[in-house]
């Protein structure tokens, strides 16, 4: 990683790239520590550490901080990630944005149009329910019309610059500028979170107990990151032979090639989905006096994760079983709306494809479907893995939330190595023009 840093700063063209996206995110960053006028920063941070509430811990973590500061930057590029899913669901259940999609560089300009307006839409949607709901109970030092319109601008024109940044990171930087400007925000957070660790395992112990304390907790860190790049690297590669067949005067074909399937097909989305669903009657339950003794209190305090695992409360971690269960369930359910076998099989076909010792057409679907099956289950595992750690640790040992476990961690690890690939095909296509030039 590093030999290809140093490399691409040696090519203009690349470090001006590399470049340019640094000044971006050093704009983010001075963005989130503006507050928006009227609002007390610190209302959120007193009401969950009062409540005990983690629903917003994940939301805070991609926001940089900033949610919890309530900058102008507070929502970050979360409408945009919540209305790229749909626009990706939509594209699949509407035949009219399918066949955009197939149109090419068009169709997806337009369809990067519409999540434009979704994204829009949905942060003035989450502006008005904050500025509404928690304006009453403190958010707003005085509570009136013009202050909550002030909020609501705000909110919505920082989301929609995060996204225009993300865009011109993109065009003008490296990798996806979407995922350098999530990256950038959880990774902002790392320093707070291991000054946590440190305070609560390391700080006022004797030298032996310190050291062996911070050499388990950075051996826990660098296995679970191990695992992660396994888990996102991990490739189940199908075996594919073409026929050889006659083109005027020349036999073609007959070459091999094989059909990759990623052992995480879904990625984080399934997580995403899970945590968003537990944490949404959460969140609905903040804007309202609740009474966490009452039964339905009890059964909210289940579905917030900052209660699993906790020795004193042994009976919430009952609501865990239910976010296994949805991860594994949007992880077949994304997989399946993203991936079809049975069209893989038809194009097989017609290309002259088939793999060896199955028939084309359906018999080859099965064959794929079954391996999908498997494969699924199995990076579904994975995901399940990775983020029951974090939750263990933080349950047993009164940690909180951290901004490299789980979800993030995922994030981190895949964003890393995509913008790694990103730089180096740059690298090989300046090579490329080189070689021609020459």
């Amino acid at each position: 990683m590093l030999k290809t840093l140093q490399n691409a700063f040696k090519i203009k063209e690349i470090r001006d790239k590399l470049l340019f996206t640094f000044f971006m995110l050093v704009v983010i960053r001075i963005g989130s520590q503006l507050p928006i006028p009227g609002v007390n920063t610190r209302f959120f941070e007193e009401l969950f550490s009062r409540q005990a509430n983690d629903a917003f811990g994940f939301f805070n973590t991609i926001t940089g901080g900033s949610f919890t500061n309530m900058s102008v930057f507070a929502l970050s590029i979360t409408p945009y990630i919540t209305s790229s899913i749909i626009m990706q669901l939509l594209t699949i259940a509407i035949p009219k944005l399918e066949e955009m999609h197939r149109d090419g560089a068009d169709g997806r300009k337009k369809i990067a149009e519409y999540t434009r307006y979704l994204t829009v839409a949905l942060a003035l949607l989450q502006s008005i329910a904050m500025a509404v709901g928690f304006g009453g109970r403190g958010l707003l030092i005085d509570f009136t019309p013009l202050n909550v319109i002030v909020v609501v601008v705000t909110m919505t024109a920082g989301s929609a610059m995060l996204m225009w940044i993300g865009e011109r990171i993109t065009e003008h930087g490296v990798g996806n500028g979407i995922s350098i400007v999530l990256l950038f925000n959880i990774i902002s957070t790392i320093p707070s979170d291991m000054i946590t660790l440190y305070e609560r395992f390391i700080r006022g112990r004797i030298v032996a107990a310190g050291v062996v304390s911070a050499i388990v907790i950075v051996a826990i860190i660098v296995a679970v990151v191990v695992f992660v790049v396994i888990l996102q690297g991990g490739i189940r590669r199908i075996p594919v032979q073409y026929s050889k067949k006659v083109q005027g005067r020349r036999m073609v074909g007959g070459q091999s090639s094989s059909i990759p399937l990623k052992v995480n097909t879904a990625g984080v989305i399934p997580v995403i989905f899970a945590s968003s669903i537990m944490s949404f009657p959460v969140v609905i339950a903040s804007f309202f006096q609740v009474d966490y003794t009452s039964f339905g209190g009890q059964i909210l305090t289940m579905l917030n994760s900052g209660s699993w695992f906790r020795p004193d409360a042994p009976v919430y971690s009952i609501g865990m079983v239910l976010y296994v269960v949805l991860i594994v369930v949007f992880a077949y359910f994304y997989t399946s709306i993203t991936f079809n076998p049975l069209e893989i099989a038809n194009n097989m076909k017609k290309s002259g494809g088939f793999i060896p010792g199955i028939r084309p057409g359906k018999p080859t679907s099965d064959y794929l479907n079954g391996i999908l099956n498997y494969i699924v289950f199995i990076g579904a595992c994975g995901l399940i893995i990775v983020c029951i750690i974090p939750i263990i640790v933080s349950g047993l040992f009164s940690v909180g939330s951290l901004s490299f476990g789980g979800t993030s961690l995922i994030i981190i690890v895949g964003v890393v190595l995509e913008t790694i690939k990103a730089v180096e095909s740059q690298m090989l296509v300046r090579n490329y023009k080189g070689f021609l030039s020459d």
